[in-house]
This record gives C-alpha cells, sequence and structure tokens, in this order.
C-alpha cells in the first residue's frame, strides 16, 4: 500500500446521511438563489480542497460526472481524495466537466469556457464549485430571477476580473449556461443561470 493511500483524508462517516443533507442544502441553494445557507460539516480533506467544495463533490458527482480542477487543486493528495471518495474520473478539459472546482477565484477561467449544454439537453452543462473566503448578504451582486421574490444581493470575494460580466452573459444563453454554486465557511449560495445579475444600486428586498 502506498504512502499516499495510506494518508489518504476520511470522506463521510456516513455516507449516505450526509450526502442526502449536502445534496439537499445546494439544490435548496440552487432553488433559492443569492440567498447564504448553511452548510454543515466535518470532513477534513487535504488542502487546499475546502471542507465546503470537498462535501459537495462527494455529494454530487460519480463515475459517470467528470470532475474538472483548477491549477491551485492539482495536489496529488487532492485528486487521490476526490477520485477515491466519488469514483469521478478528473478530466483536464473543462467543456467534458460536469463539475469544476474553483479554489484559486482570481485565476478561474471565463464561465463560457465550461461546458453550457445546449437547447435540447440543457442539464448538460458544468456546475462550477466556487470557494470564496467571503459570502454574505449585501449589495454589490443583486439578482432577480426564479426562486426570488424580489431582489436578492450578495457581497463576493474575492472574484476574478470580469465575473459581474461574465454572470450577465450567462444568464443571457438561458436556457443554456453554467450553473454555479460559491462556498465559504459553514455556507454555500447558488447562482442558476437563470438569475440575472442586476445593477449595483438595485435595493436589496426581503424574500
Amino acid at each position: 500500500m502506498t504512502n499516499l493511500a495510506l494518508d489518504l483524508a476520511p470522506g463521510f462517516a456516513n455516507a449516505a446521511l450526509e450526502s442526502q443533507a449536502v445534496f439537499r442544502a445546494c439544490m435548496n441553494a440552487l432553488a433559492r438563489p443569492a440567498r447564504p445557507l448553511p452548510l454543515q460539516t466535518n470532513l477534513a480533506p487535504p488542502a487546499p480542497l475546502t471542507p465546503e467544495l470537498a462535501a459537495l463533490a462527494l455529494a454530487l458527482a460519480d463515475h459517470e460526472a467528470p470532475i474538472w480542477l483548477d491549477a491551485r487543486l492539482q495536489a496529488p493528495a487532492v485528486r487521490a481524495f476526490l477520485t477515491f471518495h466519488t469514483g469521478a474520473r478528473l478530466t483536464e478539459d473543462p467543456q467534458e466537466a460536469a463539475f469544476a472546482l474553483i479554489a484559486d477565484v482570481a485565476a478561474c477561467p471565463d464561465l463560457a469556457h465550461f461546458a453550457q449544454g445546449s437547447d435540447e439537453y440543457p442539464d448538460r452543462s458544468t456546475t462550477l464549485l466556487i470557494a470564496l473566503e467571503r459570502l454574505e448578504p449585501g449589495r454589490d451582486f443583486v439578482f432577480t430571477g426564479p426562486g426570488i421574490k424580489t431582489d436578492a444581493g450578495l457581497v463576493l470575494a474575492p472574484l476574478p476580473a470580469g465575473f459581474r460580466q461574465q454572470l450577465a452573459a450567462n444568464h443571457a444563453g438561458f436556457p443554456c449556461g453554467v450553473d454555479v454554486v460559491l462556498a465559504a465557511a459553514g455556507k454555500i449560495a447558488g447562482l442558476p443561470r437563470s438569475s440575472q445579475i442586476l445593477g449595483a444600486d438595485k435595493k436589496v428586498g426581503v424574500a
């Protein structure tokens, strides 16, 4: 047995219950866009993979859902952790990925570089799982659309250059486009392609 196998960090203690809980949290976040919701996990994955990204990957990915990792997550321990606990194949092609894990937000590729789906099969697109340091209600990014009763706003940091324009372009291609799940310590927020980004001066309401 290799040292890497001996040092492999454990996955969910109760795979069925914990994966279901994380899956429901993710679906709720996408159904109620731009609202930070709690995501609790006891995972301790290898750095720089965050517990929240690890939990989402373990709950969502499987052998039929290839994962794309950004450069920061290419560490052998991270790759081994994800492939062992999810059974997913790692791909170097963002167009092939069902899920993309982003730890270095500043270097995140443009959203358009990932699989966009098609009018016939919009579900054949990439879902981006992005780790942030700051994720909270605010007025930096304001959204409207399905699942948002009035307007929903977020403060997000750090972000890649032009992220606001990327989100606008992503929505413009609906029903094609990617879905985004943002994750910070103990919380997540969903930004599905159906959500439209508004001007920063738009008043944030309460859903």
